[in-house]
């Protein structure tokens, strides 16, 4: 299908451009990017672009998939259609599945099931986590060397591990050269609590956790990584004190990456006065002053990248009491619009810094060239990149109910509010 868009904003944090320019795609590829394109084939069709966006798609590190065995949380083909919705194009699933994704088996089911619904419905690419421990359960190790033969993102649980075993993990994986992700965690120091320990947790009444049951998880890690020398991508960072380990580990050269969850830059522990199910995460909402941190770390690159996380639930699981609630919430199709409009419409971020969080970073995080929509946007040279990229309507308003999530999970503190912007079309 050839397809001309008409004065279109078009933004590739791989080439920083952001301009308003016509673009011309044929037959999958985009061939010019110009002020203004006057010759075009006959066929194409015309889309007038002003006011939108188009940027290459957006890459998401690790989501929740409830199948298999969770099929009343989410299926897969629910979970694609609500990421092409949100505008991903590429989306990386944890290994928490029932059964876990700790074999080949059962790593081939989900490649062959997700295959087929994205070439058949255009969804995105989908990858899987291959398990670092059998049933991700932190005891015995899977048979790594097996699994790294399979099409995954690379290896992780998603859950803590023990220091002894992330040593042993780290010096198995070191000649493999996929992609490790950990999350520096400490159960035993957050024991029962169920928001960030601090003057919020006391006045609003909720057990807290304290900030250290990350610090003191992330110091150990780091000083692991630095002995051993195995690359890491360090998950689900959120305290500005984690921030400040990772920018020293970096200036030190630990061959490290970070993520934090997009919430976790959006809301922090003072909106936990309302009690809502859906604002309980693991790990919990920062305090202010870690979310100020998260953010500027975001902009800078100490965290290189924003993750979903996205993580679904039934209505019955999250229609208890806050501390009752299990964690998580879903982002896929939310996550763009707020973060446009919290931080590209506000002026505190350029389009280019949130596409680069969003898209680029989190694809090299996992060793994959990021998506991209030109080279470089020089005069008529034709570019002949091939098309993995969203169409973007900043302005669009849409009501966040369940019957309009594309997720068969509604879990989200979102839920019946209008949500200002939306992803119009998926190219890949």
């Amino acid at each position: 299908m050839n397809e001309l868009l008409r004065q279109v904003r078009v933004i590739d944090p791989s080439s920083q451009m952001d301009r308003i320019a016509d673009v011309l795609i044929i037959d999958g590829m985009v061939t010019a990017i110009e002020n203004a394109i006057a010759e075009y084939p006959a066929n194409a069709t015309i889309t007038e672009g002003s006011g939108l966006i188009l940027a290459p798609g957006l890459v998401d590190l690790y989501s929740h998939s409830g199948e298999p065995g969770f099929e009343e949380r989410e299926t897969l083909k629910s979970l694609m259609q609500a990421a092409a919705a949100g505008g991903f194009t590429r989306v990386n699933i944890l290994p928490d599945t029932a059964p876990a994704l700790d074999n080949l088996a059962s790593l081939a089911w989900l490649h062959d099931q997700s295959k087929a619904l994205s070439s058949s419905l255009s969804f995105p690419a989908l990858q899987p986590w291959a398990a670092l421990t059998l049933e991700v359960k932190g005891q015995q190790l899977t048979e790594l060397a097996e699994l790294a033969t399979a099409d995954i993102a690379g290896f992780a649980d998603g859950k803590p591990l023990q220091l002894a075993m992330v040593r042993r993990l780290l010096e198995y994986l070191h000649p493999f050269g996929k992609p490790v992700m950990l999350w520096a965690w400490d159960r035993a120091i957050a024991g029962n609590g169920v928001m960030r320990e601090g003057t919020d947790s006391i006045q609003i009444g909720l057990p807290g956790i304290p900030a250290i049951a990350e610090t003191a998880a992330l110091s150990s890690l780091l000083e692991c990584i630095e002995a051993i020398g195995t690359p890491v991508h360090l998950m689900r960072i959120s305290t500005a004190r984690g921030v400040e380990l990772i920018r020293t580990a970096k200036e030190r050269g630990l061959p490290i990456t970070a993520s934090t969850s997009w919430m976790h830059l959006l809301l922090n522990t003072q909106m936990i006065a309302s009690y809502d199910p859906n604002l309980r995460l693991d790990p919990p909402l920062g305090t202010p002053t870690d979310q100020a941190a998260l953010i500027d770390a975001v902009q800078h690159g100490v965290i290189d990248a924003i993750a979903i996380d996205h993580t679904p639930c039934t209505y019955e699981e999250k229609t208890v009491p806050f501390a009752e609630a299990p964690p998580g919430a879903i982002g896929l199709e939310l996550v763009l619009p707020l973060l446009w409009h919290r931080f590209v419409e506000s002026g505190l971020w350029t389009a280019i810094e949130l596409w680069s969080a969003l898209s680029a970073r989190p694809a090299i995080c996992l060793q994959q060239a990021p998506p991209a929509i030109a080279i470089s946007p020089v005069g008529r040279q034709a570019i002949n990149q091939p098309t993995e990229m969203i169409l973007f309507d900043p302005q669009q308003v849409w009501l966040a109910k369940p019957h309009s999530l594309k997720s068969s999970a509604s879990n989200t503190p979102w839920l019946n509010q209008e949500i200002q912007g939306q992803t119009i079309k998926i190219w890949r």
